[in-house]
């Protein structure tokens, strides 16, 4: 069986692109493969984070993976920061990492334009790598903006194997083409983020049926009027996208059972559509949340499985490379 390795930052809240790119394709996958879903807390900590808001988060996000689909009896979650692998075999793949090449990593100049540059926001690819390599991962489902990453780690894997000794699986990136790029509501052009200072431009895991249908109503489109088969505007396709993933059907259909309705009632389709799953999830995470001794021994039997595989990969690591 294949093994597949993702993880989602505990910054921001959650959203329906992180749904429909991440945990939507894991809850699929966890019935496929070795999964391993972590919560990447040493990640976060590259941008500032207030230290109370960030244990709240790490435990926010582990409710939510679950209360999404994700189940310990199939997949293994853990917590980053409780495993020292990823950190230890970072140092080890920083010394063989090239500096041209991080400074050629598109999100480092992105979030150097947003936040004071640090050693941690410069270094997170090979972070990242580490942290992909430590599970002799196969696949790796991540959005487009993160494939520069993965074939990094790519690099980093052969450079090691080549100058020490065959260690590292070469790990391929998997992408969801039609629901690669969930854009902002507000702007097609930019990417639904959890930090957009635009409330409107988001619609949140934990958002109320009010915020969502607000959200949904006063999202942009373009000059026309109806759902058309023809190719419309980059507004309406990714709401149409949006529509089909909560649908669990594909674009094509979508476009078939649509066609021809006015926005303003394809609008209101989408916001029930929203509103019914998503109300869903947040049932589940009330329940969940509230039982924290229970979440937090799925997260210890995450780390104690994470453990157990990373330790035997930094071990033959460790061993080629001369340290004790």
């Amino acid at each position: 069986m294949k093994t597949v390795f993702s993880g989602i930052q505990p910054s921001g809240n959650l959203h329906i692109g992180n749904y429909i790119g991440a945990l939507s394709q894991w809850v699929k996958i966890q019935n496929e493969r070795e999964a391993i879903f972590c919560i990447v807390d040493l990640h976060a900590i590259t941008v500032p984070q207030d230290p109370k808001t960030l244990k709240e988060k790490v435990l926010e996000i582990a409710a939510l993976y679950l209360a999404c689909g994700i189940n310990p009896q199939k997949a293994h979650i853990f917590v980053q920061s409780e495993n020292s692998d990823h950190t230890s075999l970072a140092w080890i793949l920083n010394c063989i990492t090239p500096f041209g090449q991080l400074e050629r990593m598109t999100q480092f100049k992105e979030k150097s334009q947003k936040h004071e540059q640090n050693a941690g926001l410069f270094d997170y690819p090979v972070l990242m790598a580490a942290d992909i390599l430590l599970y002799q991962t196969d696949e790796v489902p991540v959005g487009e903006d993160q494939k520069q990453h993965v074939e990094l780690t790519r690099d980093l894997a052969e450079k090691f194997n080549k100058k020490f000794g065959e260690v590292f699986k070469l790990p391929l990136p998997v992408i969801q083409k039609e629901t690669a790029r969930i854009m902002s509501l507000q702007d097609s052009t930019s990417k639904m983020s959890k930090s957009d200072t635009n409330q409107l431009a988001t619609i949140y895991l934990l958002d109320t049926e009010e915020q969502i249908r607000e959200k949904i109503k006063k999202a942009v489109t373009d000059s026309g009027s109806k759902i058309s088969k023809d190719e419309g505007s980059a507004a309406i396709s990714n709401l149409l996208a949006i529509y089909a993933s909560f649908k669990n059907q594909s674009l094509a259909d979508s476009l078939n059972e649509l066609d021809g309705k006015m926005y303003s009632e394809f609008k209101a389709l989408l916001a029930d559509v929203l509103v019914q799953r998503l109300s869903e999830i947040q049932k589940k995470y009330q329940e969940i949340r509230s039982d924290e001794a229970t979440l937090r021994k799925v997260l210890d039997e995450g780390r104690e499985y994470a453990v157990g595989k990373s330790s035997e990969t930094l071990a033959k690591v460790k061993e080629l490379v001369g340290l004790i």
